[in-house]
């Protein structure tokens, strides 16, 4: 993922300890990561790289499966990027007719616009049909960072 340096630096430890490729397992969320995981997104949210830029903040709470912080970012963002955090933080908790309100609401996100044939309202719909496949866990993960790459680029 390309990243500006200072994001980067401040995402490194929570990254070690999680790589992409094994963050987000669940397409619905029973409870947040616990103990270490969770210390190291609170060390990440409070880097002043990422403090300057919310969306960056929604997205490490998602990273670690953390919805209830996410959505207290989100929804206070009143931008097209508030509301894609806030559709995949709803799909996320399993409430799909919320999560496709918010997608309607943020319309066509330039962030997913590298993501071949990619389709949020159809995403919902698969997730609610055929639970965590892994084809689909795959595409939470691209989904997540190419998002999170656009916000940090955002900032910088």
């Amino acid at each position: 993922m390309n990243l500006p340096e200072s994001v980067a630096t401040a995402m490194s430890p929570l990254f070690e300890r999680l790589p992409l490729e094994a963050a987000m397992p669940d397409l619905v969320v029973s409870r947040p990561a616990e103990g270490e995981v969770l210390a190291l997104a609170q060390g990440a949210v409070g880097d002043p790289a990422i403090q300057a830029n919310p969306a960056l903040a929604a997205g490490i709470w998602l990273f670690v499966d953390d919805l209830d912080r996410s959505h207290a970012i989100s929804q206070e963002m009143p931008d097209a990027t508030g509301s894609f955090w806030h559709g995949i933080m709803h799909r996320r908790e399993g409430d799909f007719s919320n999560s496709h309100y918010w997608f309607r609401k943020a319309g066509v996100h330039p962030a997913m616009a590298g993501m071949e044939a990619y389709d949020a309202h159809a995403f919902i719909d698969a997730v609610s049909q055929r639970g965590n496949a892994p084809d689909l866990v795959a595409l939470q993960r691209r989904e997540w960072a190419a998002l999170f790459a656009w916000c940090a680029g955002q900032s910088s």
